[in-house]
């Protein structure tokens, strides 16, 4: 997720997860099944999703029911080509393991 405008303050991580105060010219990696919300943000808050290898957004809200397709989701993304910031050899190709 790349902020381009703004100021944000969000969750990670659920509702007992951490605050992180973002403003533009952050970019932020959340993997796959962490939650993730904007708790407050400024007028201007403008943020760009993208998602490796082409895959498509994925909204579940943690009800226990969507837990089996969370699961199922989960499994299926890819080990990303390159690092959305960094390219091919650095950041996330060096700190995601491939299971």
């Amino acid at each position: 997720m790349g902020i381009y405008d703004g100021s944000a303050t969000l969750l990670l991580g659920g509702e007992k997860g951490q605050k992180l105060k973002v403003s533009a010219g952050d970019i932020i990696v959340i993997p796959a099944g962490v939650g993730h919300k904007n708790l407050e943000s400024s007028t201007d808050f403008k943020v760009i999703g993208a998602y490796p290898n082409g895959m498509n957004y994925d909204i579940l809200r943690g009800k226990p029911e969507e837990r089996k397709q969370a699961e199922i989701n989960i499994s299926k993304v890819l080990f990303p080509d390159n690092d959305p910031f960094l390219g091919t050899s650095k950041g996330l190709r060096e700190i995601w393991t491939k299971n």
